[in-house]
């Protein structure tokens, strides 16, 4: 359930991300901002996978 949630959070960021730079750019602040926070989601998602993988 987790990760389903979690990919389908990284997904919706992910096009989010790509609307930003499309309308921002690629250096300002708001896709800098939108990177970080799908950075978060990933990382979150790599230690799920992590974490099931030892038990």
């Amino acid at each position: 359930m987790v990760k389903t949630s979690l990919l389908t959070q990284i997904e919706e960021k992910r096009e989010e991300l790509m609307k930003v730079v499309l309308h921002n750019g690629m250096t300002s602040t708001v896709t800098i901002e939108h990177s970080q926070q799908l950075d978060h989601l990933l990382l979150q998602y790599q230690r799920h996978l992590h974490s099931n993988s030892a038990n």
